[in-house]
């Protein structure tokens, strides 16, 4: 029997990131997953947010991502392209990068923290006990860990087998998605006459990534290049010579998310835990950050630094997260429904993106840059993701995020006067560093904010206790995340 401290089902860019979360923090963890090896068909999601990359480079591994990916300032909402190049972060842009390809980094790097990845290793089932979890696979080996994490898709077992509702909406449309080879060149972009339908080409990439809606929904069946012909001729008259597929998908806007994130030592994380249909790119970044944010609890839970208690607050800060990308997503399926009525609703949510507010706030939102986790009431930082200043330190000019890099928690103290508080009682998990910076710190949603005395930073980048004048809150706050 193998036996680790956590156990994670599901490679994909979610089970990924954890697992590089937990190994950072010294926590034995193993990957299990049913594919056969870590080769991806189809190239699937597209793409990364603003705050995905910011939190790849707390990690110090966003330019292995940006290397083999294009980055562009604009995103869309619906369709509506919205300009993100005024927001204030250091990757004020998206990221072009196909799923196969940020997988494949995912796994490199977790592969040099030393994590084992188990491939054709299918999870059939679980029990629980007080002091953990035994899983069966497949080929009937048993592996065991204190906790389990379900990383493993909208069709969870994992989450099935916790017994975890997933309640939600029913699917009113389908899509099929698909890399195909095309002997004519197809209208490039997205378009909506005769159904929602878009044809794009990703650099490096030989096939066209195709997607239209079905005239129909309610079909169960793998999806045939027939079908994918009969639906492009539906909405556009011809098939552009279609030859052939690669791949081949279908998906519906069939938007759940799990009633809870945790079922005692199992808990859930990215698509097993919220699906929604895939307008805006967000699910594999809402993937992502839900690891980073359960990553270093799970860690402090399992070392013995905190309780079990601490695992709560996963789901009290995650769960608002998604059910709020649920909301959009589905207000963005209806602004892209057919029709003129519809038509002039988009022409009314067009004319508000092309003015200031409204675009920074919609462009904010889908970067995932105004996150903020109610950590209780005070100064208008504390929840929010920290800004990646530049620093002035007693060691020379340093970047905030790289006081990140190894996943602890960070008490940044700018005040010119002494600082006399003691963090040697959480120094296992806390790094305490002086520097300077800039007066005000500009933050997506909020604006411009006057530079505090001190921050205590969360190894998820957010803030959790501002100081001004005073440490007051501080012993409260240090000991509620770190001990």
């Amino acid at each position: 029997m193998a036996e680790h401290d956590v156990l994670i089902v599901g490679a994909g860019p979610t089970g990924l990131m954890l697992a590089g979360e937990l190994a950072l923090a010294g926590v034995d963890v193993a990957v299990v997953e049913r594919r056969t090896d870590r080769d991806l068909v189809g190239s699937r999601a597209g793409g990364m947010t603003s705050r995905t990359i910011e939190v790849l480079d707390q990690r110090g591994i966003a330019e292995r991502f940006l290397a083999q990916g294009v980055t562009g300032q604009l995103g869309h909402y619906s369709g509506l392209y919205v300009d993100v190049s005024a927001l204030p972060t250091r990757h004020n842009y998206g990221l072009a990068l196909l799923q196969y390809r940020v997988e494949t980094i995912l796994a490199d790097w977790v592969a040099e923290l030393g994590v084992p990845i188990r491939y054709g290793s299918e999870v059939t089932g679980f029990a629980q006990d007080d002091s953990g979890v035994t899983a069966t696979v497949l080929d009937d080996t048993i592996l065991r860990a204190e906790y389990l994490v379900g990383c493993d898709g909208g069709r969870s077992v994992i989450r099935k087998t916790a017994g975890i509702d997933f309640p939600g909406w029913e699917p009113s449309t389908s899509c099929l998605v698909a890399d195909v080879d095309m002997a004519e060149e197809p209208p490039w972009g997205m378009h909506r006459q005769g159904g929602f339908h878009s044809f794009f080409k990703f650099d490096d990439e030989e096939t066209i990534r195709v997607m239209v809606t079905e005239s129909q929904i309610g079909k169960f069946s793998d999806p045939t290049v027939a079908d994918l012909k009969q639906a492009l001729t539906a909405a556009r008259g011809t098939d552009y010579g279609l030859r052939s597929a690669r791949w081949i998908s279908r998906f519906t806007d069939a938007t759940r998310q799990a009633e809870s994130y945790r079922c005692e030592r199992v808990l859930l994380a990215g698509d097993a835990a919220h699906i929604h249909f895939p307008i805006g790119g967000q699910g594999l970044n809402t993937g992502i950050q839900d690891a980073v944010n359960l990553g270093w609890k799970l860690a402090q839970v399992v070392s013995g630094v905190s309780g079990e208690e601490l695992l709560d607050t996963y789901h009290v800060e995650r769960h608002p997260v998604a059910a709020r990308v649920l909301h959009n997503t589905m207000a963005q399926t209806a602004l892209n429904g057919p029709g003129d009525r519809i038509g002039a609703l988009r022409d009314t949510v067009g004319e508000l993106l092309a003015m200031d507010e409204p675009r920074t706030r919609i462009a904010a939102m889908m970067c995932g840059l105004d996150i903020r986790y109610d950590l209780g009431e005070g100064h208008p930082l504390v929840g929010r993701r920290m800004p990646d200043l530049d620093l002035r330190t007693p060691t020379g000019p340093t970047r905030l995020f790289t006081l990140l890099r190894s996943a602890r928690g960070v008490l940044l103290t700018f005040a010119s006067r002494a600082w006399d508080f003691d963090v040697a009682p959480w120094s296992h998990r806390v790094s305490m560093f002086v520097a300077q910076s800039g007066r005000a710190w500009d933050l997506p949603g909020l604006g411009p904010v006057t530079a505090p005395d001190a921050v205590l930073i969360r190894p998820d980048g957010h803030v959790a206790w501002v100081g001004d004048n005073t440490t007051e809150g501080l012993t409260e706050a240090l000991d509620r995340w770190f001990t």
